[in-house]
């Protein structure tokens, strides 16, 4: 979405309110396409003293799989953004500083570029998700599994020490 900020480039305190929806169902990240869902993006642009400031909020749910336990479920994903726009650079490069080409920014663009970037590279059903067992694979969620738990290969000696001594 090309937004024009011609009509607020020189009216201190002028704002321009924008609303938009993205398709990210195309992007991919580990073989999925998480986001099946439209991106709403909600935010202005606005003249605060002579500066023209770009903010945005891109909001969807995500249709995620926890990485421990395997379960599917969806998450709600919001990714705020806020940049300053200007018709040139000053001073070389300038990550916060946003171009204008003719007065117009691509907000789908740059709103696109944020979201993607916010993508979480772990997903977990809960903070205290507990995963699956890693000999029988049973939830750990849901209960303990049914494995005998084997003891530590550097504790072998001392387990054979108290076998010994048991049986005397």
């Amino acid at each position: 979405m090309i937004l024009d900020v011609r009509p607020i480039m020189h009216t201190p305190g002028g704002r321009l309110e924008f609303r938009f929806e993205m398709d990210l169902s195309d992007v991919e990240f580990s073989g999925r396409h998480p986001v099946s869902r439209p991106v709403a993006v909600t935010g202005e642009a606005r003249n605060t003293g002579g500066l023209l400031e770009l903010e945005f909020t891109a909001k969807t749910l995500l249709d995620a799989v926890c990485d421990r336990c395997g379960k599917e479920f969806c998450q709600e994903k919001e990714t705020p953004y806020r940049c300053l726009l200007a018709e040139e650079l000053e001073n070389g490069e300038n990550d916060e500083i946003e171009l204008l080409e003719d007065g117009r920014v691509d907000a789908g663009d740059l709103a696109r570029t944020a979201f993607l970037l916010d993508m979480d590279t772990k997903t977990l059903c809960s903070e205290d998700c507990k995963g699956l067992c890693p000999r029988c694979g049973a939830d750990l969620n849901l209960g303990p599994c049914s494995c005998k738990k084997e003891a530590d290969p550097r504790l072998a000696v001392l387990a054979k020490l108290l076998e010994d001594k048991e049986g005397q």
